[in-house]
């Protein structure tokens, strides 16, 4: 709890200072019309010890989330984090450290966002990294400046399996930059590829799919991309990068950018944030790519360096010649993605990967059993499913909290439409007996209605 000692004569200095008599001239610039008038209510004035009380007994009405048994996913895992990660990023040398300005001062820093990009690039098979972004949401979004400026068109299509939440991030983005967002529906779970074609035209920039998608099921790739390629325009994949363990890599399908959600690398589910931003493309495209990238280089001494070698948006640079608004990038979480993949490595990854995958369709064919259940479709999927439920999935996701169990996500938060549909996810987390008491809970709750 911090201290704030100002006194009346010291706010009042400060106004002076400012040049204002009130503070509420210090708002003049909001609209009356928004400004709230009504009485807000609050409570009595309370003493210090007052309110470290009060704030501690709401804090207690908090579930204690690791008792909770988690099935629920939606780009955010419940992944185990091996104890390196915590004690490698807590150093302070790392853990106070910021985005570097006069760059090459920091060359422990420099060298860690190298290693990462370089981690990166190998688990997407893809020729360059930059040096990470806020969240999967916004890096995707940042393709759509990068797909018009490679491609000089206009238009970009986005699948109906990408995550609602991050279409209406790359909407938001696309709003500014004057870029039409068309959506494309699905067919059995996946990208209707028929409909896709038809929407197909000279004018499209770029198609963006999620692979797995928001349903769980796996997309067909290297169709879609033929089909995008055929057309001139370019293939944008938004991948799970812990799929990546087993599924084909987005370079395998030629996709010209592929971002990702790095949470699932060594980094806490921590109610929804900070996160970290992937965002991979071919070298080709690399000028026109947000953000920065450390290089490896040597000195007159022979000595090994490292530098930044392309800041395509940072204070410093001129906004005209900028190729995005990102300020920063996700230091801390980029090192703790670059411990998690060195610690695990390539078979430790792809370890991770089958038992998510073994895992799921164990729970998959046990929830289908459930009377009442069934699953969305028949397709492929990786570590997560979805579920036609007999009742709301609200109240499910409600009745597992009880039974300190988060059965899923209620796919109707995201999209009205899918009020009878739970998103379950299972990760290498999740043991036998787990999904056996969630089954059960299944069963005696719901299975009979």
């Amino acid at each position: 709890m911090k201290y704030t000692p100002h006194t009346p004569e010291d706010r009042k200095l400060m106004l002076e200072r400012i040049g204002v008599k009130t503070v509420d001239k210090l708002f003049t610039g909001i609209p009356e019309n928004i400004r709230v008038k009504a009485d807000l209510n609050l409570p009595r004035p309370l003493s210090e010890l007052e309110v470290i009380a009060e704030l501690k007994a709401r804090a207690a009405q908090n579930k204690d989330t690791g008792k909770l048994c988690c099935f629920a996913g939606a780009g955010a895992y419940d992944h185990y984090i091996p104890a390196i990660v915590d004690t490698i990023i807590s150093r302070p040398e790392f853990y106070t450290a910021y985005t570097p300005y006069q760059a090459e001062v920091s060359q422990g820093t420099l060298q860690s966002i190298y290693e990462f990009q370089s981690l990166v690039c190998r688990l997407f098979n893809m020729e360059v990294s930059n040096a990470s972004m806020y969240d999967c949401a916004s890096a995707l979004a940042e393709t759509t400046h990068m797909v018009r400026d490679i491609t000089r068109r206009h238009k970009v299509i986005v699948t109906q399996g990408v995550n609602p939440t991050h279409i209406e991030v790359v909407k938001t983005y696309a709003m500014g930059l004057n870029i039409p967002i068309q959506e494309v529906q699905l067919k059995a779970g996946v990208t209707d590829l028929d409909a896709l074609k038809g929407m197909l035209d000279d004018q499209v920039a770029a198609v963006i799919v999620q692979h797995p998608n928001l349903f769980g099921t796996i997309e067909p790739t290297k169709e879609i991309s033929k089909l995008v390629h055929s057309r001139g325009a370019l293939l944008v994949v938004s991948v799970d990068p812990v799929s990546l363990g087993v599924l084909s890599p987005p370079g395998d399908y030629d996709a010209d950018i592929a971002v990702g959600e790095g949470q699932s690398l060594g980094i806490p589910l921590s109610f929804g944030g900070p996160y970290l931003g992937i965002l991979t493309t071919k070298k080709k495209f690399i000028r026109k790519m947000p953000g920065r990238l450390s290089a490896r280089t040597i000195d007159k001494d022979g000595k090994t360096g490292y530098v930044l070698a392309l800041q395509t948006r940072e204070q410093h640079i001129r906004r005209e010649r900028a190729t995005s608004n990102i300020c920063t990038n996700q230091a801390l979480c980029a090192l703790a993605a670059a411990v998690y993949l060195t610690c695990m490595g390539k078979q430790g990854i792809r370890a991770v990967a089958e038992q998510c995958l073994a895992k799921s369709h164990y729970l998959a064919d046990r929830i289908e059993a459930v009377p009442g259940f069934e699953l969305e479709n028949k397709k492929p999927f990786f570590k997560e499913f979805t579920v036609t439920t007999p009742v709301p999935a609200a109240e499910i996701v409600e009745a597992g909290i009880k039974h300190n169990i988060l059965a899923g996500v209620d796919l109707s938060s995201l999209n009205p439409d899918y009020q009878n549909k739970l998103l379950v996810a299972v990760t290498e987390k999740r043991t036998r007996q787990e999904m056996d008491s969630y089954v059960g809970f299944l069963n005696k709750e719901f299975g009979s209605k």
